[in-house]
């Protein structure tokens, strides 16, 4: 779990730097900076921006372990993704049960 609200994790494509190029494209023209209609706008036009972005994708991942390894697919990898154009540190807290 990423403990941001500006932030979201992903399993994405892993081998072509294009998809995740492609899908941040597609979210900031979705939702995009300078919207009139936004009122929590104190941190900057991405502050608001990047709280519907967080709220659209996921904050959590659930990934099975096998054999001592995520159990992730051929082209698959974990992302943090930041959504505000300056990102800062971020946390992540992990759980294996």
């Amino acid at each position: 779990m990423v403990q941001h609200t500006s932030a979201s994790l992903t399993i994405q494509e892993n081998a072509d730097p294009s998809a995740r190029r492609d899908l941040e494209g597609w979210l900031r023209r979705l939702v995009p900076e300078d919207d009139p209609n936004f009122t929590h706008t104190l941190e900057g036009p991405d502050d608001m921006p990047s709280h519907i972005k967080a709220a659209l994708t996921s904050t959590t991942l659930s990934i099975p372990i096998w054999n001592g390894s995520l159990a992730l697919g051929a082209w698959q990898g974990v992302y943090l993704w930041e959504h505000r154009r300056q990102g800062s540190t971020r946390r992540c807290v992990v759980h294996i049960g």
